[in-house]
């Protein structure tokens, strides 16, 4: 076996990274790879001494405590981005870590990688926030399958109900982590950089744990990027781009499921700490109020709704084209064609965009809605904006315990925990209250900024359809260059 972490996770041009390498061989081999439009292989190590480490019975939740293996010294050649550490050793053994190298000046957006929630989603040597544990390490490998995958398009969470047991047995023997479809760079946003990479976008990178340390970290940028599956975040990474926004910066949230769940970061952000549902064994709670609890932005003892940030919560949102829930036509009925959001495209009221590409899949934001004269407006009264404008629909639905696939022990459906904490009481009459979500595309204004969402975690999919590719482009043109305001 080999496998391998490197830390810190990001770095500037001429800091150094270390990487800690595990392997039984007697050599490894490691080769440094930007993943982007192209790849590029800006480092290569043909022979080293390889070491097997020792593996703590914590690492899970304290980190492998490792060894160094060797030092990186990031070449301020190396332009800002997502870079794979591919490993092999002399039994032909092989695994992949990564580093982020950020930015040292500002460029079109900056895209923070969902690092975060990779954490959460991590079985690596122990148990990950779906398995029982409430700590995540984040000095320790990610499975196989987080960072790259043989096909993204095939091998999404999306998918998953219409393997065939031929296709799931396939899947299986690449040796990928059953959570690597769900978490990771190789799902969501290696597909949108590739695609925005090749149109001349220049993005900057960087991490969740960049965004809470660094309350300056978005100045100067044009506009900050969310994609894919940004689920778990932390009162500082709130914190910096809700001031971003109110200052006069955009955002744009080509994300789903985002912001749902609290998290801190502990050990020098060596541990993300999350509770979730588990909230009375969090030593952050207090009954009157727990504005730092790990649990759901939305609950009432936190009081803060992450729809306040992007317009949208999971509490009205659900699961879409997955196991019991709704498929709808996999794409969003558009309600206000006129808006700025869809210019250039021929779509009228009641048009679908999307719906090839199912970009509205696995999970989806929403916010409670009402009808006036046939067009759905926000109500505000969940903590979305009274001046977010609904652009589109589709049907989505939460969980509730017993209609998730095979989980942990542990999990309560968030159908449940909703109508719990939301509604005062899991009842039969509180569930019907949450269950009929809707995934909600939608922009608002918020101090002298400006947000837009797309509310569903596999917009980046759609990017090969020519629609979805002309809204992604509008935000950009928009928030990037100020055209269309």
């Amino acid at each position: 076996m080999i496998a391998g972490y490197c830390w810190p996770q990001s770095a500037l041009p001429g800091e150094t990274v270390t990487l800690y390498c595990h392997s039984d061989a007697a050599r490894f081999g490691f080769e440094i790879v930007r993943r982007g439009e192209r790849e590029r292989i800006v480092f290569e190590s043909s022979s080293m001494a390889a070491t097997a480490q020792a593996m703590p019975d914590d690492l899970a939740s304290h980190g492998c405590r490792w060894a160094a293996s060797c030092e990186i010294t990031v070449d301020p050649a190396w332009p800002s981005g997502m870079y794979v550490v591919r490993l092999a050793d002399s039994d032909d053994h092989r695994a992949d870590a990564f580093f982020v190298v950020r930015a040292a000046e500002p460029a079109d957006a900056m895209l923070v990688l969902s690092t975060s929630t990779w954490a959460a989603y991590n079985d690596w040597g122990g148990p990950s926030f779906y398995t029982g544990s409430h700590i995540s390490a984040t000095r320790r490998p990610l499975p196989p399958g987080f960072l790259e995958k043989s096909d993204p398009e095939k091998q999404r969470v999306a998918r998953f109900k219409l393997w065939s047991p031929e296709e799931l047995a396939a899947y299986r023997a690449l040796g990928y982590s059953p959570w690597c479809i769900a978490a990771g760079y190789a799902n969501w946003e290696y597909l949108f950089v590739r695609w925005a990479e090749s149109r001349g976008w220049r993005l900057g990178f960087a991490t969740s744990q960049d965004l809470d340390r660094d309350r300056g970290l978005l100045d100067g940028w044009p506009a900050y990027l969310s994609v894919g599956h940004d689920e778990y975040w932390s009162e500082g990474m709130r914190d910096t781009v809700e001031g971003y926004v109110e200052a006069g910066g955009n955002a744009a949230f080509f994300s789903g499921n985002t912001a749902f769940w609290q998290v801190r970061f502990e050990d020098d952000y060596g541990r993300v700490v999350g509770y979730k549902n588990a909230i009375r064994d969090d030593p952050a709670y207090d009954g009157e109020g727990a504005p730092n609890l790990s649990t759901m932005w939305s609950d009432p003892l936190v009081g803060r709704p992450e729809n306040r940030m992007t317009g949208v919560s999971f509490t009205r949102g659900g699961y879409a084209n997955m196991p019991n829930a709704p498929d709808g036509s996999g794409g969003y009925t558009v309600w206000r064609p006129e808006h700025w959001a869809f210019e250039s495209l021929p779509h009228w009221y009641g048009d679908l965009l999307g719906a090839a590409s199912t970009v509205v899949g696995y999970e989806c934001d929403g916010c409670e809605l009402e009808l006036r004269d046939g067009l759905p407006h926000a109500t505000g009264n969940d903590g979305t904006p009274r001046n977010f404008e609904v652009l589109g629909t589709a049907p989505a639905r939460l969980w509730e315990t017993r209609d998730a696939p095979p989980m942990h022990e542990s999990y309560i459906g968030e159908l449940n925990w909703v109508a719990e904490r939301l509604g005062g009481a899991d009842t039969a009459e509180n569930r019907d209250r949450f269950s009929h979500g809707r995934a909600v595309m939608g922009a608002f204004r918020r101090g002298r900024g400006e947000v837009f969402t797309t509310g569903c975690t596999d917009w980046a999919y759609g990017l090969g359809d020519s629609d979805v590719a002309t809204v992604t482009t509008n935000v950009l043109e928009r928030f990037v260059h100020g055209r269309g305001r």
